[in-house]
């Protein structure tokens, strides 16, 4: 961590003791441990719940259940996180958090595509956070705003955010990078662009954020 990094971090909210508990885990147990949210991410979208005061949150990719714990600590009294993950094999991992968290009413775990368990859960959401395969943002992103159920996964005023919409700088060379995962992102990052029902800004916070928000 570089001088300017270890400023942020000792002048931000300190971290949640279970959430340090769950990064060491992760790093101890996952194969790819660098997937993990991480505090400062987990800082900004706790900070975002907060602000925005969602009813119905969705996350796509959950891993270990890092960032799913920093958005449903700051729910309110009756709101609801669903979170989706691929994995099967973190389940396990991701309910002993859950229940040692002490808000573990307000999480629904789903394990699963989200391509399939989306319309399936038949919601209409305030905010998402996708963070699920990097190859399917674009099928996620026209699913969210298409759909295919009988209700809409999310409204006007709804506000959906992206995790690693930078992808370690390979979006800006995409003569240097062919691979299906970059060329996925950027071309969620070109839709987003053109979609005249969003309006949207992306952030340098860690491997990128692309915030945006349905008019």
């Amino acid at each position: 961590m570089n001088p300017l990094e270890q400023y942020i971090h000792a002048l931000s909210s300190p971290e949640d003791p279970l959430l340090e508990e769950l990064t060491r885990t992760t790093n101890q147990r996952a194969v790819h441990p660098q997937m993990l949210s991480g505090r400062m991410q987990g800082l900004f979208l706790g900070m975002l719940v907060a602000m925005l005061r969602p009813r119905r949150v969705l996350e796509i990719g959950t891993f270990t259940g890092y960032s799913a714990l920093s958005m449903a600590a700051r729910l309110e009294p009756g709101a609801v996180l669903d979170t989706i993950e691929a994995d099967d094999e973190q389940e396990e991992l991701i309910r002993s958090f859950v229940e040692r968290s002490g808000y573990g009413e307000r999480i629904r775990l789903h394990i699963g595509s989200a391509l399939d368990v989306i319309p399936a859960l038949d919601e209409t959401y305030d905010l998402v956070f996708i963070d699920g395969d990097k190859r399917e943002y674009p099928a996620y992103y026209r699913l969210l705003m298409d759909g295919n159920g009988a209700v809409p996964a999310v409204r006007s005023g709804s506000y959906l955010v992206a995790d690693n919409i930078l992808w370690y700088g390979k979006v800006a060379e995409p003569e240097r990078h062919t691979d299906p995962h970059t060329k996925a992102i950027r071309e969620f990052n070109r839709m987003v662009r053109e979609d005249a029902r969003v309006e949207n800004v992306i952030l340098p916070l860690r491997d990128g954020l692309n915030l945006i928000r349905i008019k």
